[in-house]
């Protein structure tokens, strides 16, 4: 009778452990898949790299940490190659055929964009991008075309446009001339930064945009130069801003250049050659001093033997890590469940979460306990708005050797002063 009634005792408490166990790991057929559609190839290919480097650490620092709902994560990558149409290609086939349950998606605004509209806000997948910046994202949330779906860890193109209005300005450049990819990003780059020139006293004497991937950019360099400017603002990625710039300094343009924060990149000044780009100056999205990011960084550079400073880094990071905290937080995997518990990464009264895989196990212990957190990740803290969106700080930066050197760092109260003095 003892011996029976030990046995069934045994059943008794394996049962309640496989159900635990399947509680644990409801609505996640294992392992679970977030997937990514990011540019491994092509014009941003050797920011893409990088940025893919960083959502990879992530995925590896969720899995260290306990994974989603009892499950380890696998991140399905596809290349966009910067074109439109292989992101969307992409992203079907990810959703469709890999039944991923979220995704980050995608690095340039104008293959994102196209996502969003054609694959996930209509499969209701939730999609976070790292580095989209242009405004018509904002316009799609506010005319309910985004279902609520999108959210980027990537201010708006403004971040990027106003303070090198301000810098150029502080410089006494009076007429600039800008060269500008052919694309939302660029043309909306190229639309706030004629804005605040212009309210900072300064003119835009000449805008030129280009198609990607020629071989040569001659004649929208000889536009910009007829102009003869004190300098010369160029929105390109690494390989075809390379290009532009060797052609432009060979045909005489000065070298009081401007870079927007796809050209801080290595690539980028060892195709130019260093001993050109000593007197251009950049901007770029910043992350804000804290152990959070310091921690992020060590992680970063003992994964990779390279320094987390370059354009979606940081941003891509913390995308892949709130789409795993979300997920831990939803009551299931349906994508209506993953986009209300984004916001909720981020709980005001929430004890703070950090980088790496011991704060993952940490917020995990706390979510199973009912608890609110608060993700401070390598950007530092962020808030989306109702829109997806967030603010964040900036900086500026130059090239020393073949050092990428920043110089300065604008907080968000700083940015706000900016945003004033530009807007009124």
């Amino acid at each position: 009778m003892n011996k029976t009634k030990g046995l069934m005792l045994a059943s008794l408490l394996a049962a309640t452990a496989f159900s635990t166990s399947s509680a644990m790991a409801e609505d996640a057929a294992c392992p679970v898949k977030i997937g990514g559609v990011l540019s491994l190839t092509g014009s941003m290919g050797a920011v893409g790299k990088n940025i893919a480097s960083s959502a990879q650490l992530a995925i590896a620092n969720i899995n260290e940490g306990g994974g989603i709902k009892g499950c380890q994560v696998e991140f399905v990558l596809r290349d966009d190659q910067g074109q439109p149409n292989v992101g969307v290609d992409a992203a079907k086939f990810l959703v469709d055929v890999e039944g991923v349950k979220a995704l980050t998606a995608s690095i340039g605004s104008g293959v994102t964009i196209p996502i969003l509209t054609s694959v996930t806000a209509p499969s209701q997948i939730p999609q976070i991008a790292c580095c989209a910046s242009a405004p018509v994202l904002t316009t799609l949330a506010q005319e309910g075309k985004t279902g609520g779906f999108f959210f980027r860890t990537q201010p708006t193109v403004k971040n990027l446009a106003y303070p090198p209005a301000k810098i150029a300005a502080e410089r006494g450049f009076k007429r600039i001339a800008v060269i500008y990819l052919n694309n939302d990003y660029g043309t909306s780059l190229e639309k706030d930064f004629r804005k605040a020139t212009e309210k900072l006293g300064g003119e835009v004497v000449k805008s030129v945009a280009f198609n990607e991937n020629q071989a040569s950019y001659r004649a929208e360099v000889s536009a910009a130069l007829a102009e003869k400017p004190d300098a010369m603002f160029l929105v390109a990625f690494p390989q075809d801003g390379a290009t532009i710039t060797r052609e432009w300094i060979s045909l005489g343009g000065t070298q009081d250049l401007i870079l927007n924060n796809a050209l801080r990149s290595p690539d980028f000044v060892k195709a130019v050659g260093a001993k050109y780009l000593t007197k251009a100056f950049g901007t770029d999205n910043a992350s804000v001093a804290g152990p959070e990011i310091e921690a992020f960084k060590q992680a970063f550079n003992a994964a990779y033997g390279i320094s987390s400073d370059g354009p979606g880094i940081y941003s891509e990071y913390d995308a892949v890590m709130i789409l795993g905290l979300a997920m831990n937080i939803a009551p299931d995997l349906s994508g209506a469940s993953i986009r209300d518990a984004v916001r909720k990464t981020q709980a005001a009264d929430g004890e703070v979460i950090g980088t790496g895989p011991a704060e993952f196990k940490k917020a995990l212990d706390l979510i199973k306990a009912g608890k609110p957190i608060k993700f401070v990740g390598s950007l530092g803290e962020i808030e989306f708005d109702a829109y997806g969106d967030i603010s964040g700080p900036a900086l500026s930066w130059h090239i020393q050797g073949d050092e990428l050197i920043i110089d300065k760092t604008y907080s968000n109260e700083d940015m706000k002063k900016l945003f004033a003095e530009i807007e009124g």
